[in-house]
């Protein structure tokens, strides 16, 4: 999983202090990095929680790291989306919504 891997260097840290973290052992920290063994629902959780990014963006789902940043990006159409109300599973729905269009754009 070479998000997991992007996220643990860009904090200056080793696999063993994921590995204690997470209390399992190097190996299979190792694994959940190589994509070589799957992570729990737990596991995804802590992980999300303390690289303080979304699940899906952890799992490749999307490229937002937390649905959150989407409050802060201005459109160039109309200088801002006002995203003011919408929840978390709202601003899910709007990236995936996002992410289908650009991949739509993409294959013409």
């Amino acid at each position: 999983m070479n998000r997991l891997k992007i996220l643990r260097e860009e904090k200056n840290l080793f696999q063993s202090d994921l590995a204690k973290i997470l209390n399992v052992s190097i190996a299979a920290y190792s694994f959940y990095e190589s994509g070589k063994r799957d992570m729990g629902t737990d596991t995804v959780k802590k992980l999300a929680d303390f690289f303080n990014v979304s699940t899906d963006y952890l799992l490749g789902i999307s490229d937002i790291r937390n649905p959150e940043e989407l409050k802060n990006i201005q459109f160039a159409n109309n200088g801002g989306l006002n995203t003011e109300g919408l929840g978390e599973e709202e601003l899910k729905e709007l990236q995936r919504q996002i992410d289908f269009i650009k991949k739509m754009k993409g294959k013409k």
